[in-house]
């Protein structure tokens, strides 16, 4: 079993950052539809009003979280944003997530939450710059 530690532990970054690259795509994606009413189908918002604003949360958001770039505070920011937009708009819908249509937002949050605790991997600009002040 010790022989398999090592792949897995240089496997374990990697696929962190896969995680996240992957969340913050899907994430991006909700912020498009709400403010550039793209891909088709989504519900644009006002920029200046509470969806506007998650709108530019979910969309910047996401671009920094897919190039690793300030991860930690990023998703823990958006860890937030999740965490109001279920209380806000799914639990007053019923008690449970599958029951109010929360899941997403639950999800969303918690991997955010990980994010911010667990960092952003390898194949990351936060990663990039570390490795470079570590040279200096």
């Amino acid at each position: 079993m010790a022989s398999i530690s090592p792949a897995f532990s240089l496997w374990t970054s990697r696929m962190l950052s896969v995680l996240r690259i992957t969340a913050g795509f899907l994430f991006m994606q909700h912020g498009m539809q709400k403010l550039f009413n793209f891909p088709a189908g989504g519900h644009s918002a006002e920029l200046f009003s509470m969806m506007g604003l998650a709108g530019v949360l979910e969309f910047v958001g996401g671009l920094l979280l897919i190039f690793g770039l300030f991860t930690r505070p990023v998703a823990f920011i958006l860890s937030g944003l999740m965490a109001v937009a279920y209380f806000m708009a799914h639990a007053p819908q019923g008690p449970l997530p599958i029951v109010n249509q929360g899941e997403l937002a639950v999800l969303y949050c918690f991997i955010f939450l990980f994010l911010a605790v667990a960092g952003a991997g390898d194949w990351s600009l936060d990663a990039w710059r570390q490795r470079l002040a570590a040279r200096r």
